[in-house]
């Protein structure tokens, strides 16, 4: 598998999506497309898609339009994208949607405290129900990192 690394100078888009077959998105998007696989579990797989993070979540064919996973305690809409910010900027950026009174999907709050995969996190929906996630890493370098 070709590994494919963005670097600092620019940041990396985030999406996640809906699949009912983990197998099969792992063979896809690993084995087809090339894709380093990233941390995964039971219930989703991140792949590094061409230095960009995308999150396959496993779900229910019944549940493909309005999907949640479990993700380190939060409920987290499948169907989200986002970007990977630096970490000032997503402090300055949670404390602007805090002071704006910004209604959250999930809270600005730090998930896989100590683990590899450490981020700065929060979700809300645009005016049109989308949802979006805006999170960070102290250490870039770190975002695939199992």
């Amino acid at each position: 598998m070709t590994q494919h690394v963005a670097t600092a100078d620019y940041p990396r888009f985030h999406l996640a999506f809906p699949v009912t077959d983990l197998a099969r998105a792992r063979d896809f998007y690993g084995r087809y497309l090339g894709c380093a696989e990233g941390r995964s579990s039971d219930a989703w797989v991140d792949f590094d898609f061409f230095g960009h993070q995308i999150v396959a979540h496993k779900v229910a064919s019944g549940q493909m339009s309005d999907a949640t996973s479990l993700v380190d305690g939060d409920n987290v809409p499948v169907r989200h994208f986002g970007v990977v910010l630096s970490l000032p900027a997503w402090e300055a950026l949670a404390e602007k949607f805090k002071a704006a009174a910004q209604e959250f999907v999930i809270e600005p709050h730090v998930r896989f405290r100590g683990q590899p995969g450490e981020q700065a996190t929060m979700f809300f929906l645009d005016p049109f129900g989308n949802a979006l996630e805006f999170k960070a890493f102290a250490d870039p370098d770190r975002l695939f990192a199992k």
